[in-house]
């Protein structure tokens, strides 16, 4: 209890420097803003006071836990050999000819972060609804520090996927060809990010009103899983459903990565500018729905 005490005293105490800083002005009279006007230069003036949400997302998550931090790698880890033994040995589901170990972890590890982000973004106005309503600071520099705490937990997590890459890659007997669009990981990973992100803003915004949301939520992540070539290649959906698993944009995310590192599966200019068009489009839905409703939120809470 004194630790969450001490942890909103420093976010108080950061938010009151930051609006010290700005020419000693307590408050800045505006014209109503637009509805394209995202706010975003904010987010750069309150860097500090987002690496202050990350350190706090960690301690508040793993402070009472016995294994802290080692649940990034033993989570995937079990759902790994979970789905080898029910997808892989009792269902036989095919896996392209490749490992089934380095097959699951793939999709796995790339999908965690996805479901990880949306999820943790979705519950910002409900979970802090104390922070927000004692004094201002941007509301998205909340939602963006969800996106780098998750990324630091999925970079641990992918740091496990190369191990066991690298290990396949020695043993030289050609069950993996990577490719160089290994290059285009970095992409990959800022179009989920984006994606999980503009999803996780809009979902935040209408669960302030619908509360039932968040339990809907929680299903229909599970369901696009399954719409989501993580448990099976491509290849293996009939050609009169694979349009309807292509036009999910994560899709091409989980086909591009796991071509790119296991040489299975397909690529494609056209599904991955897809993809990115698609995030960068629910971003922009996103930030503007959350920023209408972050201004009167505490009043429907």
């Amino acid at each position: 209890m004194l630790e969450e005490v001490s942890e909103k005293a420093k976010v108080k105490e950061v938010i009151e420097n930051l609006h010290s800083e700005q020419d000693h002005w307590t408050e800045v009279i505006k014209p109503e803003s637009r509805l394209l006007d995202l706010r975003l230069g904010e987010l750069w003036r309150y860097r500090d006071l987002i690496m202050l949400f990350v350190r706090k997302d960690f301690v508040s998550n793993y402070k009472q836990t016995i294994l802290g931090p080692l649940w990034f790698i033993l989570q995937p880890l079990l759902t790994t050999f979970m789905f080898i033994i029910i997808f892989g040995r009792v269902a036989k589901l095919s896996t392209d000819g490749m490992p089934m170990l380095i097959f699951y972890l793939s999709g796995i590890t790339i999908w965690n972060y996805f479901s990880t982000t949306l999820n943790s973004t979705a519950s910002i106005f409900l979970g802090n609804a104390h922070i927000f309503g004692k004094v201002y600071f941007p509301r998205l520099t909340m939602p963006l520090s969800n996106v780098i705490s998750n990324l630091v937990r999925f970079l641990i997590q992918f740091s496990l996927f190369l191990a066991v890459w690298i290990y396949y890659f020695m043993k030289q007997d050609n069950a993996i060809n990577p490719n160089w669009l290994i290059l285009l990981t970095p992409v990959l990973i800022i179009i989920m990010g984006l994606l999980s992100l503009g999803l996780g803003l809009i979902f935040s915004s209408l669960t302030t009103k619908y509360r039932d949301l968040s339990l809907l939520l929680n299903f229909s992540v599970q369901l696009l899983m399954y719409a989501t070539p993580v448990i099976y290649p491509l290849s293996s959906v009939p050609p009169q459903y694979k349009w309807a698993i292509l036009a999910n944009p994560i899709s091409s995310i989980v086909e591009t990565f796991r071509y790119a590192f296991l040489g299975s599966g397909s690529f494609s200019w056209l599904y991955l500018g897809y993809s990115s068009i698609v995030a960068l489009v629910i971003l922009i839905i996103g930030i503007i729905i959350f920023n209408k409703i972050g201004r009167s939120f505490i009043d429907v809470i």
